[in-house]
């Protein structure tokens, strides 16, 4: 019980030293620096097709990874598709690299993409409050 009382306070303190924060000044804005892709194959397509295009795609997709293009990728647990964490500052960074792939260019596939960036309101932990006087170190 006493972990979910702590974990409760933590979120509710992070809420209101945010809420302080956005009365103070504007946020900086949140660079993207990554992108999630989410590819699934459309309904419609033959398995068939996709088992085809398959070993060309799995090849380039390694190859996207060792150049560093693609960070991560994971199966989806209800076999529908993919999830690529792709090192790109916007999504259409990541769409021209996602477009180059087999399954793309062959258009079996529908491609979902979220700019990604950091947790923005972290950033109220590294400011004193407006209560506190600042230390010179």
């Amino acid at each position: 019980m006493n972990r979910i009382n702590a974990r409760v306070l933590i979120a509710a303190s992070i809420v209101a030293l945010g809420a302080a924060s956005a009365n103070a000044q504007p946020p900086a804005p949140t660079p993207t620096t990554a992108v999630l892709v989410n590819l699934t194959i459309k309904p419609e397509v033959d398995r068939a097709q996709v088992m085809k295009t398959l070993p060309e795609e799995v090849r380039e997709t390694v190859k996207l990874y060792l150049d560093g293009r693609i960070q991560q990728w994971f199966s989806r647990s209800d076999g529908r598709g993919v999830i690529f964490i792709v090192n790109a500052s916007d999504a259409a960074g990541a769409e021209a690299i996602m477009d180059g792939l087999p399954l793309a260019r062959s258009g079996l596939v529908n491609l979902e993409y979220t700019a990604l960036g950091p947790l923005s309101p972290l950033r109220t932990l590294l400011s004193p409050s407006s209560g506190e006087p600042k230390q010179n170190h």
